[in-house]
């Protein structure tokens, strides 16, 4: 197996732990605020990163530059950005909504792959990037119709940040160790989460905010969040993006919603429509397809 092959599996495994844990991280925002919620999360990744780094990997710190911090600062802005509006337009929008606007930024991928990295973007791409983006709406619409609300564009604003964070993950993924620019942006995520959780959450008082961090669904949510969701997932994103395309990482990932409907099947009780079923049939045949296909001549070098 080539890396670019075991890159997709692996953005593949990413893509099951953010969609199987999406209803742990629910239950836990219910107690935490989400902002709070985040900044704990991203956080505790930053640092549970920093120690594998000064531990195992301790010469990596003198690989770190100004540029380097610049450009964790670009992604973890990015990807603050993601998550922020998203929280934001669900205070506004159905779930529903949220899940299918978010998941264009399988579309918008190709769009800034071939501007910022002048990527060609070929007929399949287009053919995987459209069927998987058709197969969110049959999933997250389920034949009901789409219904806009003032909330659908911040969502919109969500699938643009985590669109850019893909595009640009795929421009500096190349140039620095997986690690600390990883670590970085976690701690830039954490860091803006915390401010805008001060700006716009009611402030508990130490009591009840430890109260709120010790209820077992929180202290769940964030074993699961600090480590194989966040530290480690978006480490494996970093490395995997030097051996694979961003148009394919976004195909890939439209399949976490596809983990998180088999997850409320199995364990909330929720059931699956023949619209939503064939949604996910659509998902899981854009990301075959674009797998079949070779990967473009530059990363196929890249992967020897």
């Amino acid at each position: 197996m080539n890396r670019s092959r075991a890159a997709d599996l692996s953005l593949l495994l990413v893509a099951m732990m953010w969609g199987c844990t999406f209803l742990i991280v629910q239950h836990a925002v219910r107690v935490l605020p989400p902002m709070a919620f985040n900044s704990v999360r991203f956080l505790g990744a930053a640092l549970l990163l920093a120690i594998i780094i000064t531990v195992f990997y301790r010469s990596q710190w003198k690989e770190m530059t100004l540029k380097m911090l610049l450009h964790s600062c670009v992604l973890g802005l990015f990807l603050f950005i993601g998550y922020a509006f998203q929280t934001a337009g669900l205070l506004y929008t159905t779930t529903s909504n949220a899940g299918f606007i978010t998941g264009l930024s399988v579309v918008l991928v190709p769009f800034l792959s071939f501007a910022l990295l002048r990527h060609s973007i070929s007929r399949y791409t287009w053919f995987s990037a459209l069927l998987a983006a058709a197969g969110l709406y049959l999933l997250t619409f389920s034949g009901s119709g789409m219904s806009l609300n003032r909330g659908d564009l911040l969502i919109f604003v969500c699938a643009i940040g985590f669109a850019l964070h893909i595009g640009y993950t795929g421009i500096y993924a190349g140039r620095y160790p997986a690690l600390p620019l990883a670590a970085l942006q976690m701690a830039v995520v954490g860091l803006l989460s915390l401010a805008a959780s001060a700006l716009t959450e009611p402030i508990s008082d130490p009591a009840a905010l430890f109260d709120q961090l010790t209820r077992p669904q929180v202290l769940w949510a964030l074993a699961v969040s600090i480590g194989p969701t966040s530290a480690f997932a978006f480490w494996i994103q970093t490395v995997c993006q030097k051996y694979t395309t961003p148009s394919r990482v976004a195909i890939i990932f439209a399949t976490e919603p596809v983990f998180a409907a088999m997850t409320g099947i199995l364990f909330a009780g929720e059931r699956l429509t023949f619209i939503g079923g064939i949604g996910c049939i659509c998902i899981l045949a854009g990301m075959v397809v674009v797998e079949l296909k070779s990967v473009p001549p530059k990363v196929q070098s890249e992967a020897v």
